[in-house]
């Protein structure tokens, strides 16, 4: 049996990909979801075209994958209590949020997601996804602590971790992307008291 395709050649340069990532979302905070050609992100990335379209054929894998880069970063910390453990999420992520090349990202995923329903796909998959798994980590953490009751089913488990998510991502991009007003200390420990009070933890 010959060699799949990815295992042609030579192998991907992870500092190849951290640049033309970068590059991408330098390039959307400077022109806009229109104005981002692919030509232009090589040539910030000082990467040859041929290179660029071998590892994104399109520009929506492109600036999905550049997105999906960003928000790898954030973790689950260990701070010993679900609220504590929630308002560094929270923090995190609306640092993560305040940021302009991830405020470009966005607003132009936002704008093309409502148009192309597989580019909505390719979101969930590779964005929300994961950082719906910290969620889960989060919960189970916290019911080890005693914190949380144990779930009653793995369907109502995953169904409150999705209601958690969107209440998190939602109203932090609101605060953010929307209102602009700031997510400081003290909002986030109103935020964080509010999220607490239906989970009933301890």
């Amino acid at each position: 049996m010959s060699d799949s395709p990815r295992r042609r050649g030579r192998p991907r340069s992870t500092d190849a990909d951290a640049a033309i990532l970068d590059a991408t979302r330098r390039v959307l905070a400077e022109v806009g979801w229109d104005g981002l050609t692919m030509a232009e992100v090589a040539a910030r990335a000082g990467v040859a075209k041929t290179t660029l379209y071998r590892r994104w054929p399109s520009k929506h894998e492109l600036v999905v994958d550049a997105v999906a880069a960003l928000f790898a970063g954030l973790a689950l910390p260990d701070l010993g209590s679900l609220r504590a453990d929630l308002e560094e999420v929270v923090a995190r992520f609306a640092a993560l949020l305040a940021r302009p090349e991830a405020q470009a990202s966005l607003y132009a995923l936002f704008a093309e997601g409502t148009r192309d329903a597989t580019l909505r796909a390719r979101i969930r998959e590779a964005v929300i996804a994961p950082m719906k798994s910290l969620v889960h980590q989060g919960r189970a953490a916290a019911q080890e602590r005693g914190e949380l009751p144990p779930d009653g089913s793995r369907a109502a488990a995953a169904a409150e971790a999705d209601l958690i998510y969107d209440a998190i991502a939602g109203t932090v991009e609101h605060r953010v992307l929307v209102t602009g007003e700031p997510a400081d200390p003290a909002w986030i420990r109103r935020f964080t008291s509010l999220l607490l009070l239906p989970l009933g933890a301890g």
